[in-house]
Order: C-alpha cells, then structure tokens, then sequence
C-alpha cells in the first residue's frame, strides 16, 4: 500500500501524519516547535517507520520561506522571528534523510490546497484562504496553481484602515496596523489581556474585528475576483464572526462589483483544522 506524509510545520508545533492512497489519515501525532536540533530528528523518527512504503511528503511550513526552486536556499525558513529557526533548510534536511518526491510550501497554501481538493473550493477554479489565528497568512490558487511571483504572497500584512472606534496601534513589529497586527490573536490579547475565546459574543470589539477581516475580503475581490473566500484559523472559531463580516464586506463593497452570494462566497473552512494536513497530503498525492 503506498502512504503519503505531511508536515504542517508550524510555529507552535510540528503536525506530522501519514496516510492511504484515499488521503485517509493512518496516523497523526505533532511535536513543539523548539529547535531544529530539538524537533527535527522526531519528525524524522516518524516517518522512518513508514520508509518502505512512503511515496511522497508534503511540506506546509511557517515562514517565510524560500520557494524559488532556482534560489540556492530553496527549502529555507528564512526571517522568521523563531531565531533558532532562521535560514534554516528544512526541506535539505529531510532530503538527507528520504530519497522521495517532497512539496515545499507555506502552511497556509497547504491549508489552501487542502480546501481547494477536498474541502469548500472543490470544483472551483479561484480560492484564496486566510488563516486568522496567531498570525495572519493568506495563500490563494489559481487553476490549480498557488499565485506567487519571486516569493509568496504575505497578504496577512496588508494595510487595514483603523477603525474610527479603535485607537490601537497594533502588534505587528514591522507594520504596526497590518491585518496581521490589528486582528490576529495577540491583538486581542494585547487589547484586553484576555484570548479572543474568553471575550463574550456580545462584546462589542467583534464588530471591529469584523470590518479588519472585511477590509481583507473587500481589498481580495477586488484584486483577485475568487470564486471564494475561505477565513480559517482559531479567531474563526467564533462561530458568529462570518456573519458580521458578510455584514460589514457587504457595507464596503457598495454594490459596486458583483459577486457570489455572500453566504457562499465568504465561508469558513469545511475541512476545519484538518485542512494544512490534507493539504499536504494532497500535495504529496500529486507530486
């Protein structure tokens, strides 16, 4: 039986899993994302007890990275803020190790993909999926293809408007009010010394966070023109923020492009946090 393998290499933990031919997942476990001294010879341990019938791994890595194949640090973190992780070749050094087909890319595109495949993109031609959690990324496809240039699109730190009730100057050390730095986890955190699951639904920030994310679905139509928009990550656990953000996307558009119904077009993921691993899994199939 052929098995694939993903890495969904994140900055808080390493998911690894491996699965059949079906994409069904035959094992899953994750490890802390210390050091590469610490973490990476577990993850090799994993998978050495599938090398027989491996076929292919799927790398979805946080980032930045390096996925220009002509680069020689090709398969690099590059400038994370993890410092033991910087330029770091990650994908090298699973070569060393396994003589197989390997994808290489940000987590949020395997997420992306996974969706894309398997989950509420399936069948269609153009997704772009964001992750709101503790970080902001955002990876998007195109007939099949992730839309990238010399690097990877970082739309988690596009500029936002700030909100006329907020006066926060946000968390993101490079940008300040990017979406990553006015709407991931750490700015809720940072706003009200609580984690976003411990606000109650009624608290009125939720109708700020919703015009950020909004901002971000208003400025991706009207670059990119999807067939859909899929908001995942832990901020989206809130099981009431798509609805503010259809109400708040629907107030900036205007009615000045068309464009789906909003309740099919601006969604959460139908693969939930399974979505980076099939991603990967998938990757991996196709390779």
């Amino acid at each position: 039986m052929a098995i694939y393998g993903s890495i969904e290499a994140g900055g808080t933990k390493f998911v690894c899993a491996v699965s059949d031919e079906a994409l069904n997942i035959l094992e899953r476990v994750s490890f802390p994302t210390t050091t590469p001294k610490e973490t990476m010879p577990l993850v090799i341990d994993f998978f050495k007890q599938y090398e027989a019938t491996l076929k292919a791994i799927g790398i979805g890595s946080f980032g930045p990275i390096d996925i220009n194949k002509k680069s020689e640090t090709y398969g690099f973190i590059t400038s994370t803020p993890k410092l033991a992780w910087q330029n770091y070749d990650v994908l090298g050094e699973m070569k060393k190790h396994f003589d197989l087909p390997m994808a290489f890319t940000t987590d949020v595109n395997a997420a992306a993909y996974g969706e894309y495949k398997l989950g509420n993109g399936k069948g269609k031609d153009s997704v772009v999926y964001y992750t709101i959690g503790t970080g902001v990324g955002g990876g998007a496809i195109q007939q099949g293809n992730f839309i990238e240039g010399f690097s990877h699109p970082e739309m988690g730190h596009t500029l936002v408007q700030p909100h006329p009730d907020d006066n926060f100057e946000g968390v993101c050390p490079f940008h300040g009010n990017c979406l990553e730095g006015m709407a991931a986890g750490p700015s809720i955190e940072k706003r009200f010394g609580v984690e976003g699951q411990d606000l109650p639904e009624d608290h009125p920030f939720w109708a700020i966070e919703a015009t950020y994310i909004a901002q971000c679905a208003y400025n991706t139509t009207l670059m990119m023109s999807p067939e859909v928009i899929i908001f995942g990550g832990g901020v989206m656990h809130q099981q009431h923020m798509v609805d503010k953000v259809h109400a708040a996307f629907e107030k900036l558009i205007n009615g000045y492009v068309s464009y789906p119904n909003v309740a099919d077009y601006i969604v959460t993921p139908a693969l939930g946090d399974n979505a980076g691993t099939l991603g990967c899994l998938s990757l991996a199939k196709d390779l």
